[in-house]
């Protein structure tokens, strides 16, 4: 090992090498990273400055914006320098970082998921004592742990990830730095990795969304329990936006990190990265707003004072 020269930069292919599709790609992808930012920073504005959604299912859906800002900051940059044929090269500690904020922010929003399902639950099927068990101390300490255990999780597989060596080749298949990218590049043994990210990948991802998917099994039995159509309707409206969103990111990141290893797949991982890091970012803001009076109310409020000003 002493006469390896050891790895300092990488290479990105990204997703095509054929220039019109590039160009293509390039002008998708920066429409997607400006719908994504102003969006989720115009959710983020109103939760915050407007009182009445000073609630727990909209503080949920303030962390969520939030996290889509740091999850599209992080993947997107680097892949429009990519497609508009700038730079491909990433040092590895430049690496590193995108890999470990990335990371972070995928698994705390399969937590935050779970947590803005729990708060479904408890409005729908225990709406007697919704005040009590979904209180400010209850919201914060869920955000809290959100943020806690995913930090705790990313630390971990990062810091397994670099007691890896990495002596060439320097080539990663993919248009981002990601666990199961990098993984087939080590020149040491990586048995211990691949079975934590499928650990992390159990727990954050198939254990929440058996979560989530329980939390909503309870919140339909008790939407057919109503008796008024509207009421009905009115439930349903609540709750499928979330379905929708959770449903598609969950899936995703779970076939990247479950099949990480011999059986993963670049092409593919490419596709489901783009999905969790650049689509599901930029459809947020539109399913959330396009489906909600509240919010829609809150953002003319919000432009309305922004013009003023």
């Amino acid at each position: 090992m002493n006469n390896q020269t050891y790895v300092t930069e990488f290479i990105l292919k990204g997703l095509t090498d054929i220039p019109q599709i590039q160009f293509l790609f390039f002008v998708l992808f920066l429409f997607l990273y400006i719908v994504a930012l102003i969006g989720n920073s115009l959710i983020g504005a109103a939760v915050s400055l407007n009182s009445e959604l000073h609630t727990p299912m909209y503080f949920f859906l303030g962390n969520l914006a939030f996290l889509d800002v740091i999850c599209t900051c992080t993947a997107v940059p680097k892949l429009l320098q990519i497609l508009g044929r700038e730079d491909n090269t990433i040092s590895f500690r430049g690496c590193i970082t995108r890999l470990y904020f990335l990371t972070w922010s995928v698994a705390a929003e399969l937590l935050l998921f779970t947590a803005m399902a729990y708060d479904r639950y408890v409005a729908i099927c225990q709406p007697l004592h919704y005040s009590k068990m979904m209180s400010r101390e209850v919201c914060i300490s869920l955000a809290v742990a959100v943020w806690g255990i995913s930090a705790f999780g990313t630390t971990t597989n990062t810091s397994l990830l670099l007691r890896l060596s990495f002596c060439g080749p320097n080539v990663i298949d993919h248009f981002l730095c990601e666990i199961p990218a990098l993984l087939p590049l080590s020149c040491s043994s990586t048995y211990v990795n691949d079975v934590m990210a499928v650990v992390a990948d159990i727990f954050f991802a198939v254990l929440n969304f058996l979560l989530t998917m329980l939390s909503y099994g309870f919140i339909i039995f008790s939407i057919m329990a109503i008796q008024t159509t509207e009421g009905k309707k009115r439930a349903f409206s609540t709750c499928s936006s979330h379905l929708i969103v959770a449903t598609m990111y969950y899936s995703t990141v779970i076939y990247v990190y479950l099949s990480s290893g011999s059986s993963y797949s670049p092409e593919k991982g490419k596709i489901m990265a783009v999905l969790y890091s650049t689509v599901s970012p930029s459809l947020n803001p539109v399913i959330y707003t396009l489906r909600n009076k509240d919010v829609k109310r809150a953002l003319r409020k919000l432009f309305i004072f922004i013009k003023w000003k």
